[in-house]
């Protein structure tokens, strides 16, 4: 029997991808990000958050895409992984799709230049869109979880 997976949509550099609504705690217009030294490229810095430290990665800079500046549509996903709060700054954020399980298929090596150890699959939507799930436990790796973690401290 598959199941219903209810997924957030956003794009990067004109690609769709999704992230479970259960791991997504808020989806914020983009705000001052405070830099941190000595971290990778790709994580941008902390905001704060109602009173929270969230560290920041910019999902392009993360996926070895070309980075790009802020437009009005620039939107921050709060997401939720292994205990730690981690915001990804995507190009735009607008959609809630449901997708049944079974129509997820295994994600090529490699999708618009992003490697198929961050994606956890390639879900087909009506109309020949494909949906790009992340697996956030490899866009956020161990050690950058540690590294990510002590930011907040």
């Amino acid at each position: 029997m598959a199941e219903e997976l209810k997924v957030i949509v956003f794009t990067l550099a004109h690609e769709e991808y999704g992230i479970e609504v259960d791991k997504v705690r808020t989806i914020e217009r983009m705000v001052p990000i405070t830099r941190v030294p000595k971290t990778p490229a790709f994580v941008k810095g902390v905001i704060n958050l109602r009173g929270v430290v969230i560290p920041i990665i910019d999902l392009r800079g993360r996926f070895g895409l070309p980075e790009s500046e802020p437009t009005e549509n620039t939107r921050i996903i709060i997401v939720a992984a292994n205990d730690l709060e981690v915001g990804f700054i995507v190009d735009s954020a607008n959609d809630v799709v449901d997708i049944m399980s079974d129509t997820i298929g295994v994600p090529p090596e490699v999708v618009g230049g992003i490697k198929a150890k961050y994606l956890s699959g390639v879900a087909a939507l009506g109309d020949n869109r494909l949906l790009i799930l992340l697996n956030l436990s490899e866009v956020l790796n161990r050690s950058e979880i540690i590294q990510l973690e002590q930011m907040g401290d």
